[in-house]
This record gives structure tokens, C-alpha cells and sequence, in this order.
């Protein structure tokens, strides 16, 4: 038997050619904005969605439901439930040990200008030790907002899109099976009122806030609607003045409008995945940068000595080591000028074949010597 310990593992071969290939088609892809419409950087300010949540019963499960000596309120609120359609079960509460009953938490967004009888999708959590909500039927429920109203009720046959099996030696889950949807589960009861064409002035809330995108999106609104119909007053907001005019016809004939949004220099590294994005206006003052491992291996190759049949002895075990030393001498120091681009500091840093986890280490150096012209996120 063999085994192997590192003092120091290299990145994975595959995982680096991969990611110097996805970061090579990076590079070579021009760095030039394409210019979006309105509608998908800007909100309406005050056109938004509404957070429901609601507590209720999934039934019908296959013996996959909560377990009622331990969720007392599932047991609660099936007791209760069966009280108001006529089961009196108080008497004998300690005797319910159903397995196919869950408590659950609802949840759905209430889109703006919802009206009444309209659909809306929901989704459901289990609360208790459920183990599988697939199979199972939500149960009357109703969707409070913020404010403690009902706003929408919930009801059907919820769909997990997970699969789990269970043996006596072994169990297969994929997915989350304790978490499922309804499509067009909710009946919405109420709307939430608002007078859009009763407004004098709207107000245009950019996604990513930005001086520069929001001064360019005033600009194309005043040069389709004429006059200083737009203004840019601070790098999320920009205020559209109705001027008379009908707010859906402005808000209809804008948003199609097309601006080139900008981008503030910044790399997002998540360590705990390894993943690194860099926009393109990334720069880099003139610095050199050199990278290298060592990696020791130890691989142990045991050597059995056993005695002839007839002969008295014993089997002995022979250690065997050896021991590979890799310094990576054939590693070069790498020199990046001053201002290169996105494609330039990607160029040198696939040179030095570098992988993913090594590139974050270099980053982040070249970031606390002063030499990375970017914002630096941690994630």
C-alpha cells in the first residue's frame, strides 16, 4: 500500500489550463461597452415588488413528513386545522403519529400593478424534520405582506425537482428535497395601489450607481424628448420631470433608449470557490512579479519479507520512502509596464502558469503594493 502527503499542493493541471483558456478568451475579447437599453439598468422608483410570507400545511406526504412527538407546532396546527373543518382530535393528541403532514414556510414577491384573481408563483420551505416535500399538497394558505395584511393565498401540489432514495447501507439525495415550488400557486386578494399617471415627476433608480451612466442616460432622454426633461442628481438617481406630458407615454417611449453604461475599475475574488472576475478598466502601475512553489512529495512503498513454509521466522514489513523535492527553479520573474491593460496583466500571469488559488495570492499582493489601479473585493 502506497500513500502520498504534500507539505504543499500544486493547483490542479486541468483546473489551470481551463482557467488560463477562459481567461485567455477573456483577454482577447475587446474591451469596449455595448450600449443597453434603459429598461435594464434603471428602475422606476416606487415600482417595485412586495415581499409575502405565510406559515402553512403540506399534506399527503409518503411517510417523509414531520414527526409529531418532536414538531409540536405542526401538531398544533394540525389539530387546529381539523378542528375548524369539524374533527375533534383533542381528546386523543397524544395518539397523532402521522408521517405525512409538514409545516412549511411560504414565501412569494408580489409584483407591481398586481390586480386581484391574477397568478403568482410561491415557494415552500419545510420548518420541522420533513425529510421530502415531493408528492405533497399545499394546504389553503394565506400570504401576508409587511403590514400584516392578506394580500394572496396559496394552494396545489408543490414540485421539488429533487430526487432522494434511502436504503438500508446507503442514501442517494440530489438537490434539496425540503424545498419546493408551486407555479402559479397564489390567487392574489389585493393590490397595492399606486397612481402612476397622477405624477408630475418620476424618478429613474440605476442598478449599479454611477455619475457618468446616469449623466449619459439624462442626456438621451433630453435629446428624445427635448428641452430639460431629465436630470442626473446624484450617481443613482436621475429625475424626469412630466412637464404635462403622460407618464406611461414618457416612461414607454424611454425606456428602449439606449445608453453605454460605464464601469468603475474593479477585481472580485471569492476565495472559497476560487473564482476571480476583473472588469475591463482595470490598470496596473509597472511591477514585477515572480511565483513559485515547493512542493514535497513522500510516497511510502512498504516491502513485505515473508519466510519459506518450513523455515521459522516472521513476516516483517520493510519501510521504503522516497522523496521528490520540486522548487520550480525553471520559474522566471514576469515584468508588467506601467498602465497596461486588462489583456496585458492576464497575458503575463498565464506566462508564469499560474492557477487559479496562485493568482489570488498574486493579486491581492500586487493590490497591498500599491500597483493595482482597481477596487479589490473579498468575497
Amino acid at each position: 500500500m502506497a500513500g502520498n502527503a504534500f507539505a504543499r499542493a500544486k493547483s490542479g493541471v486541468a483546473g489551470a489550463v481551463l482557467f488560463g483558456l477562459w481567461l485567455g478568451l477573456l483577454a482577447a475579447a475587446p474591451a469596449v461597452a455595448q450600449p443597453v437599453r434603459i429598461k435594464d439598468i434603471a428602475d422606476i422608483e416606487g415600482v417595485r415588488e412586495n415581499q409575502l410570507v405565510g406559515y402553512g400545511l403540506i399534506v399527503g406526504l409518503n411517510g417523509t413528513g414531520d414527526k409529531l412527538r418532536t414538531a409540536v407546532f405542526t401538531r398544533q396546527t394540525l389539530i387546529g386545522m381539523l378542528e375548524r373543518l369539524g374533527v375533534n382530535t383533542r381528546d386523543n393528541e397524544l395518539r397523532l403519529e402521522t408521517k405525512n403532514v409538514a409545516a412549511v414556510m411560504v414565501t412569494a414577491n408580489l409584483p407591481p400593478f398586481a390586480r386581484p384573481g391574477s397568478r403568482i408563483d410561491v415557494s415552500v420551505s419545510a420548518l420541522g424534520d420533513a425529510t421530502n416535500l415531493m408528492g405533497g399538497t399545499l394546504l389553503v394558505t394565506p400570504l401576508l405582506g409587511a403590514d400584516g395584511e392578506v394580500y394572496a393565498v396559496a394552494q396545489g401540489a408543490v414540485s421539488t425537482g429533487a430526487i432522494a432514495a434511502r436504503g438500508a447501507g446507503a442514501s442517494v439525495t440530489r438537490g434539496v428535497p425540503t424545498a419546493a415550488r408551486i407555479a402559479s400557486g397564489a390567487i392574489i386578494e389585493r393590490e397595492i395601489p399606486y397612481q402612476l399617471n397622477a405624477r408630475d415627476q418620476m424618478r429613474l433608480a440605476l442598478r449599479n450607481p454611477d455619475l457618468t451612466t446616469a449623466r449619459r442616460i439624462a442626456a438621451v432622454i433630453n435629446r428624445t424628448l427635448g428641452g430639460n426633461s431629465a436630470a442626473a442628481t446624484d450617481p443613482r438617481t436621475v429625475v424626469l420631470a412630466m412637464q404635462g406630458r403622460d407618464p406611461v407615454s414618457v416612461l414607454g417611449a424611454i425606456d428602449q433608449l439606449r445608453v453605454e453604461p460605464d464601469q468603475t475599475a474593479k477585481v472580485i475574488i471569492e476565495e472559497a470557490s476560487g473564482t476571480i472576475v476583473m472588469g475591463a478598466n482595470v490598470r496596473v502601475s509597472t511591477v514585477a512579479i515572480a511565483q513559485g512553489n515547493l512542493t514535497i512529495r513522500v510516497t511510502e512503498t512498504p516491502q513485505v519479507s515473508q519466510p519459506n513454509a518450513l523455515a521459522q521466522g516472521q513476516t516483517v514489513v520493510t519501510p521504503r520512502t522516497n522523496i521528490e523535492i520540486d522548487d520550480q527553479a525553471d520559474r522566471k520573474v514576469g515584468m508588467l509596464r506601467g498602465g497596461v491593460t486588462l489583456q496585458d496583466l492576464v497575458r503575463g500571469l498565464n506566462s508564469l502558469g499560474v492557477g487559479p488559488r496562485d493568482l489570488i495570492s498574486i493579486l491581492q499582493t500586487i493590490k497591498a503594493a500599491g500597483a493595482l489601479q482597481a477596487e479589490l473585493e473579498l468575497r
